[in-house]
């Protein structure tokens, strides 16, 4: 009788196996379960990062046409960043403040700063690009919001992954359009509220999210809402077609992801490497 083993002479050839061999035979013993409504939940990351995008690209084209003026955005800025402070403390009742160390002294004295030197290098911002080709600048911007979308951090641990780069390829971007505004006031606004919703925004929905996920779910659904009105009064078909893009990825892409789930057929058995489960690390003292 045939026996798995490597020590004992056999008459059988090496790669030699019997029907017993597929007894140990298991099927997707790692494949995780999605669940539709958590899916969902899940996918509001996307939705909310492709709103800011369409509000900050919406927000500079108000300005470009002389529909919005640089004082009216940033007091509408500054009220929001205000509310959205106080709304980041009193979610965990500022449990997440204590942890960190950090007091709201430093927070203001960092928002003077950076504020300060936006204004000062606002001039340079405006003249940065000035030898560059406008339609070039557009394809720049485009390109960088699109790496800020692949590479922000959606809650996935994977290895393309970079909120530093996200961050940078948006100011990036925010920088290049303020550059085609009329005056320097507006590029220094631009930037500003770029870092705020790039940057600023992200940290208070991480926070909803964990804490909060009814308020979360409500809040996504608001800023869509809004997002899509604005692009409505611009383009009724960009709207639609955006409005098309958001419920594809929030409701039909989750689908496709539990059907697809069940065509998964991994197989597991003895022929796996071996596994050491045992802790070994008193043979490295």
């Amino acid at each position: 009788r045939w026996q798995k083993v490597l020590y004992e002479r056999q008459p059988f050839p090496d790669n030699y196996v019997d029907q017993r061999f597929l007894e140990e035979l298991r099927k997707n013993v790692h494949a995780r379960q999605y669940r539709y409504r958590a899916v969902v939940f899940q996918s509001g990351a996307v939705v909310q990062q492709l709103c800011s995008v369409c509000v900050f690209v919406l927000t500079w084209w108000y300005m470009d046409a002389g529909m919005l003026s640089p004082q009216g955005l940033f007091g509408a800025a500054l009220v929001s960043s205000l509310l959205g402070y106080v709304l980041f403390d009193a979610v965990d009742g500022g449990a997440g403040r204590w942890a960190s160390g950090r007091t709201r002294w430093a927070d203001l004295k960092s928002t003077l700063v950076f504020s300060a030197f936006t204004y000062g290098f606002s001039p340079v911002l405006k003249t940065l690009t000035e030898s560059i080709s406008t339609d070039t600048i557009y394809a720049m911007s485009a390109l960088m919001l699109l790496g800020h979308l692949i590479f922000f951090d959606y809650g996935a641990n994977a290895a393309i992954v970079s909120s530093t780069l996200s961050l940078n390829m948006a100011i990036f971007a925010s920088v290049c359009l303020a550059s085609r505004l009329p005056r320097s006031l507006h590029a220094f606004v631009m930037v500003t509220f770029a870092m705020q919703i790039f940057a600023l925004w992200p940290m208070l929905q991480k926070k909803l999210k964990a804490r909060t996920p009814c308020c979360y779910v409500g809040v996504t659904v608001l800023f869509a809402l809004a997002a899509l009105a604005g692009l409505a009064t611009v383009s009724s078909v960009g709207a639609v077609l955006f409005a098309s893009l958001l419920l594809a990825i929030s409701c039909l892409c989750p689908y496709c992801l539990i059907r697809l789930q069940l065509l998964k057929d991994n197989i597991h058995g003895p022929w796996d490497e071996a596994e050491i489960k045992e802790d070994l690390s008193r043979f490295l003292m």
